[in-house]
């Protein structure tokens, strides 16, 4: 069955998967980036082949989420996947169910620092940023595939808020939540809890191996991650719009700090619309 990687995007959902691929696809836990393509994207046009959609339209493929995951499942393997897909459906059609899903792990991030990440990958301006945060209506797709793929790859990602209520709120799967901040500054113990979690949700009886959580640890500290995209490019990262040079994935991370980084204006208008949830998540 599938297990999820879930998060908004640029919330630390290729970090978590590093740390995941590095310990269950090495023998050692030594974090290369050929281990991260072990843990797909869902949905991907290759998921959709034999189906009769159609690519120009935005959520035709929607029609088919649940098959496709049906016909990942066939051979009763365990399958890591991410998505930044809310939790929910789209024209009727569920994103996924119990039937196909056996857990998932939601990262969520700090929108004040989202935003942020947010206008260095897309190239937005603050109010743009912002605008696309709060769009409940909002949709992702690989828009330098597309002449291609067509929306093949289709996500509904809605809203910030919307996207982490979606999947808090859904009783259909065992989820467990962590935030980015957490990972961040305790990462070692963080990740042991969720190594923990996605045995007892898999039913997978092997004792920790805490030689390889450390290594997954240290072989995806920021730094390495950025100098290595430096020296060798990283395969998630895009092309920017005005030119052909690729956008740095790994751009600030824990030096993104929304209180040096945000000027006054945009500090008091995040605090005022996301209010309640930095209250809930206990963000100062």
């Amino acid at each position: 069955m599938i297990f999820w990687i879930a998060s908004y995007p640029k919330s630390g959902n290729t970090w978590l998967r590093a740390l995941i691929s590095s310990y269950f696809y090495s023998q050692d836990g030594i974090f290369n980036e050929k281990i991260i393509s072990n843990i797909g994207q869902f949905p991907e046009k290759r998921h959709f082949n034999n189906f009769d959609y159609n690519p120009k339209i935005v959520t035709d493929t929607a029609r088919f989420w649940l098959k496709a995951q049906e016909q990942i499942n066939l051979d009763k393997k365990l399958y890591f996947f991410k998505t930044h897909n809310a939790f929910g459906s789209v024209n009727n059609n569920q994103f996924t169910d119990a039937k196909n899903s056996i857990g998932a792990i939601y990262i969520i991030r700090d929108p004040r620092n989202v935003i942020t990440s947010l206008k260095n990958h897309y190239e937005l301006n603050s109010d743009q940023a912002l605008k696309w945060m709060q769009n409940e209506n909002n949709y992702i797709y690989d828009v330098h595939r597309f002449k291609q793929d067509g929306y093949s790859d289709f996500q509904f990602i809605s809203s910030w808020a919307t996207n982490y209520k979606s999947w808090k709120v859904q009783k259909k799967i065992p989820i467990k939540i962590i935030k980015y901040e957490d990972l961040l500054t305790e990462t070692y113990y963080v990740f042991k809890e969720l190594v923990d979690f996605i045995n007892i949700t898999t039913g997978n009886k092997d004792k920790i191996n805490k030689d390889k959580l450390k290594n997954a640890v240290n072989s995806t500290l920021f730094d390495k991650l950025k100098n290595s995209e430096k020296q060798n490019g990283f395969s998630e990262a895009i092309t920017s719009k005005k030119n052909d040079e690729k956008i740095p994935f790994f751009y600030l991370g824990p030096k993104n700090d929304w209180r040096k980084i945000l000027d006054d204006e945009l500090k008091n208008k995040l605090n005022e619309i996301y209010k309640q949830n930095l209250i809930e998540l206990s963000y100062n």
